[in-house]
């Protein structure tokens, strides 16, 4: 069943977007609570298999919850960048981004939209509460990742680049896609924090618990993946070093 374009008389009108690639086991308690917080709901289908493909299609069946397939795997990030799209079509003012895995605690959703009502013009990006289950390699490897952010954006401000749970405000993201490209996988939620900032884009954060389940299914490829991150990072560098006096100057007025 298609999700409806939010009526003309509500100002902050978000949209769930969830990029799905073979978690036909974990989707279904995420949607579930997603409808629990009374939130529509895109499915981007990012070239599942079979056993997927057909657990969105039964998905989508219900109420609020739409489904948008690509015909091959783009990546997290091309398939967030269809879902910003589509839901930019449709009507929507702000894209409230999830994991498809259970990372993210649904019950969190409430916070996110709050907190995006009361800044609507801002990003809302989580930031992580581990628990004991996070695998210690992906919780150290993060840390590079925020040095460059820090290097990149000449400031601490951005205290977590990585998380996947946030809202975003639809207006500067369709402007920053339409003009710059933003890397299409794991190295999607980075880059595309780091150029809406550059861009003077407030962003707020929300402490947030994240679970790693035990019988999960991780699509983090080690070597590709950061060799994509690592190139992504070489890429800000440049572009940093051409925003260098505007970043200070920023800087040295306290604006983040």
């Amino acid at each position: 069943m298609p999700i409806e374009s939010p009526s003309a008389a509500i100002d902050h009108a978000p949209l769930v977007v969830v990029p799905v690639y073979d978690h036909e086991h974990a989707i279904v308690e995420v949607v579930a609570g997603i409808r629990a917080a009374g939130l529509p709901c895109l499915l981007v289908d990012d070239g599942s298999h079979d056993a997927c493909a057909a657990v969105l299609r039964a998905l989508s069946a219900g109420d609020g919850v739409g489904l948008l397939r690509l015909p091959r795997n783009e990546g997290k990030g091309g398939a967030m960048l269809a879902g910003f799209r589509e839901a930019s079509r449709l009507g929507y003012s702000h894209v409230l981004q999830i994991d498809a895995d259970g990372q993210h605690n649904t019950n969190e959703l409430e916070r996110f939209v709050a907190l995006s009502q009361a800044h609507p013009h801002a990003v809302i990006c989580g930031i992580p509460a581990y628990d004991e289950t996070v695998p210690k390699i992906r919780l150290y490897g993060r840390y590079a990742t925020h040095v460059w952010v820090w290097i990149n954006t000449l400031s601490l401000h951005l205290r977590d680049s990585m998380c996947g749970f946030r809202v975003y405000p639809l207006p500067p993201v369709i402007r920053l896609i339409a003009e710059e490209t933003i890397g299409r996988r794991m190295d999607f939620d980075t880059e595309i924090l780091v150029r809406l900032y550059w861009r003077d884009i407030a962003v707020l954060h929300l402490a947030t618990p994240v679970t790693y389940p035990r019988d999960g299914v991780s699509h983090f490829d080690v070597w590709r993946d950061n060799v994509r991150i690592s190139g992504m990072h070489a890429r800000l560098f440049g572009g940093m070093l051409r925003r260098a006096p505007r970043l200070l100057r920023r800087r040295l007025r306290g604006t983040r």
